[in-house]
């Protein structure tokens, strides 16, 4: 009948217009408005920190697995840290390597040096048993590739002169990369490093940086052994012990620019392991403490944003008039551009554009990636040696 195929119509055009605008505004406030909410928030409620140099004894933490590449240039870089050096212990943590990582590693050891030996894989199992000889009252948590600026620990340990701190997390440098590709991986994370800034002002960050933070001794757990993020878990155990997560942007790390089949690969490890974290602590989904709100709009937003662009596409298909012809056209042309990326050169003109739409698309694949990992129970196979 002609009324009930209209009122059918009318109803399929409602729910295709309700799904849209609600996978549009989704996306909006997880890519574009909350980052912007935080930085307002933080603007006027920002928590200031108390920092003061004062002398802790420090234990370095240093996983390594077939890292002789980076070794000796990193031990060279924990050498020249501007911090007194009779404070503090270096402990290098082989983990199954097959390579010269403790013949380099030997070749330093001394009074304040250790060199450990980890016979199974597993980053989880290397901190262990770091953890399970540091004496620092401080533990720092750096990894090979990356080196150190020299007052990196220092600017750390001014953070711990406030009695409501646990982790300071310390900020990732990208070098400038040499292709479009690794500008727009590079972005991102100076993107992440905006959204991290105004968490640690309100707050507390969910999370550290993994190649530089540090940690009062006391608040440190013993790690599963096949944790995906051990920079967040320690961290959070800390939270929830009722102290502050805080970044430190003066206490810098260096790292070699990144393609984005390196970035993909760790992005698919770090949201399988946000799955993963969740498992582990469940009070982060409850709104009754700080970090709930950042978590559940940062972290556990990205988990979900590609299934709100799937529904924001298939609703276009179903919207009214000139709305459909719009909503589609504009969506085909980013992701077109997105694939476009993956075969042109770095000369090709409009590859200022297609770089960022190829990141992005990129990033929320391997959303889907990760969260496939954890459902098949497969996240052993994420941990990838990065060339």
């Amino acid at each position: 009948m002609p009324g009930r195929e209209c009122r059918d119509n009318l109803k399929s055009l409602l729910l295709a217009s309700t799904i849209f605008l609600l996978a549009f505004t989704y996306t909006l406030y997880v890519v574009v408005l909350y980052p912007l909410l935080a930085m307002i928030w933080a603007r006027f409620v920002a928590k200031p920190i108390e920092k003061r140099w004062t002398p802790r004894t420090v234990s370095i933490l240093l996983p390594v697995h077939n890292g002789d590449r980076w070794l000796a240039d990193k031990l060279r870089s924990i050498r020249e840290l501007d911090y007194p050096q009779e404070l503090v212990e270096t402990i290098v943590i082989s983990s199954a390597s097959h390579d010269d990582t403790v013949k380099i590693a030997n070749e330093h050891a001394g009074a304040r040096f250790r060199v450990l030996e980890v016979d199974e894989p597993g980053k989880g199992r290397a901190l262990n048993a770091g953890l399970a000889i540091a004496q620092g009252e401080i533990l720092f948590f750096t990894d090979v590739r990356q080196w150190l600026a020299a007052d990196s620990l220092r600017r750390l340990v001014e953070n711990f002169a406030d009695p409501k701190v646990g982790v300071v997390s310390g900020e990732l440098v990208i070098r400038e990369g040499n292709s479009f590709e690794e500008a727009s991986v590079g972005l991102y994370w100076k993107y992440e490093k905006v959204i991290r800034a105004a968490q640690s002002a309100i707050g507390s960050v969910a999370g550290a940086t993994g190649a530089i933070y540090a940690m009062r001794r006391e608040l440190a757990r013993t790690l599963p052994d096949r944790v995906l993020l051990d920079d967040v878990y320690q961290p959070l155990c800390a939270y929830f012990q009722g102290y502050r997560i805080t970044w430190e942007p003066g206490a810098k790390a260096f790292d070699y620019p990144a393609s984005l089949k390196t970035e993909f690969r760790r992005k698919v490890r770090t949201l399988a392991g946000v799955y993963e974290i969740i498992g582990m602590f469940p009070g982060l989904l409850a709104p009754n403490h700080q970090l709930w709100i950042h978590f559940v709009s940062h972290k556990f937003g990205r988990l979900l944003l590609p299934y709100a662009l799937i529904a924001l596409l298939a609703s276009s298909f179903f919207l009214p008039g000139q709305w459909k012809y719009l909503a589609v056209g504009a969506q085909a042309a980013f992701y077109s551009l997105a694939l476009l990326d993956q075969v042109v050169p770095d000369q090709f003109f409009g590859k200022r554009l297609s770089a960022p739409a190829g990141t992005f698309v990129a990033l929320m694949a391997a959303a889907v990636v990760g969260a496939g990992a954890v459902l098949f129970n497969s996240t052993d196979k994420l941990w990838k040696p990065t060339r």
